[in-house]
């Protein structure tokens, strides 16, 4: 993919459509993307029918409501409707997971360290309260191929380890894990996978009846541009009888025979603002058109430009690709420079100065990811329709800038 290709030179859509601060350049769309203005209309819609008959809405409609909404992402990723329920965020779906299952004093939970934090802590948690243990693989990057990811992780496994806790996209890194290949051959040595895929729906096509995973978690509020608050768990049918929501309510009692029980206590948790989930088909919908070639296209294009932003930053800066395009999706990170101790205090939400001054100084949103740890850290892009190749340009003249400056 030429980095001069014209189609990524200009954004792919109207950047009026987003509510981006126009003064800003935004490459950190897998933190906290941005969500269309038609959504967000489609969802303040709901919110005012919630508002002027909330009985009707809460008790009479919300359930087919929601059923409706869950088919259409089941259809999106891949899964059967049946198997999925929303949830608040792919954190709040690991959670669930964890706080469900049971597990023997000395059995192994493995994780890798490339490991959302957020998550890791919430497998740590789990392994305290029963007395089982944390197998941290240390997966290399950069690296070659997906078999050194495969590789890493297979040695790692004992006959203790009961679950693997795996990003399908990982957040620091941006690798696109080799998810159905590391389920299937974790399987075959009796182990479960949880799959943490918060980025994966948007970025790639899934097929998660496919991946065959125990459990797999995701959000529509990243990649498919739904509004915050919107994730989705997919329980295999043999294993929800395990599975319990965070918070037990009345499903826990039901006397409802005419679906799962595994509906029934996801589909009622107690009294929340469900516009985000229920404005999941209309994301899907809209983002899907801005392309000709619909939702295949988007992510093609995605890729296309994180790929050819990468290529320009790791030019700009001298250094190798970290690893094979076949690994990138529409996240992309590459080592920087080791991280300077030059007496600026931390941001409260960042550890690395850096960040602060691309954006004071250069008003490009950029995340500096310490990594594995610091002074160790990375460089992490993303690309969203909104985006486009003279931005990367913009954040390597302005990054070779700085780097400069700290050198001297």
């Amino acid at each position: 993919m030429s980095v001069e290709e014209p189609s990524l030179c200009q954004p792919a859509s109207d950047p009026a459509i987003w509510p981006l601060d126009p003064d800003v350049v935004f490459l950190n769309h897998g933190s906290f993307g941005s969500c269309p203005r038609p959504v967000l209309e489609f969802q303040q819609q709901i919110r005012a029918r919630l508002e002027q008959q909330p009985v009707q809405f809460f008790v009479r409609d919300l359930e087919g409501l929601l059923d409706s909404a869950r088919a259409a992402l089941a259809e999106f990723v891949g899964a059967d409707a049946d198997d999925l329920v929303f949830v608040p965020n792919a954190t709040a779906g690991v959670n669930t997971v964890l706080r469900s299952l049971r597990f023997e004093r000395g059995d192994e939970l493995m994780v890798t360290d490339h490991e959302y934090n957020a998550c890791r802590n919430a497998l740590d948690f789990a392994a305290a309260q029963w007395g089982a243990r944390v197998t941290v693989v240390a997966v290399p990057f950069p690296l070659a191929s997906s078999d050194d990811i495969v590789a890493s992780v297979m040695e790692r496994v004992t006959p203790r380890t009961r679950l693997a806790l795996l990003d399908h996209v990982t957040s620091q890194t941006g690798l696109v894990m080799p998810i159905q290949r590391l389920a299937e051959k974790l399987a075959e040595r009796g182990v479960e996978t949880l799959v943490d895929g918060a980025h994966a729906p948007g970025m790639m096509p899934l097929r998660l009846r496919e991946i065959g995973a125990a459990y797999y978690t995701g959000n529509c509020h990243k990649w498919l541009c739904a509004p915050k608050g919107a994730g989705f768990l997919v329980v295999r049918r043999d294993r929800q009888a395990l599975i319990r929501p965070l918070a037990i309510s009345h499903g826990a009692n039901s006397t409802r025979t005419e679906r799962s029980r595994f509906q029934i206590e996801f589909g009622w948790t107690g009294t929340c603002d469900p516009s985000a989930w229920l404005s999941v088909p209309e994301s899907l919908r809209w983002v899907g058109s801005f392309l000709p070639g619909g939702w295949p296209e988007v992510m093609r294009r995605n890729r296309a430009l994180a790929l050819a932003g990468r290529k320009i930053l790791c030019d700009a800066l001298g250094i190798a690709l970290p690893c094979p395009e076949k690994l990138i999706g529409s996240l992309a990170s590459i080592p920087i420079a080791d991280a300077a101790d030059d007496g600026t205090p931390a941001s409260p939400l960042y550890a690395d100065p850096l960040q602060d001054r691309l954006r004071l100084r250069h008003r490009i949103e950029v995340p500096i990811i310490p990594w594995p740890a610091p002074p160790k850290r990375l460089l992490r892009i993303s690309a969203q329709l909104y985006n486009s190749l003279p931005q990367y340009r913009l954040l390597a003249g302005a990054l070779k800038s700085e780097m400069e400056e700290v050198a001297r």
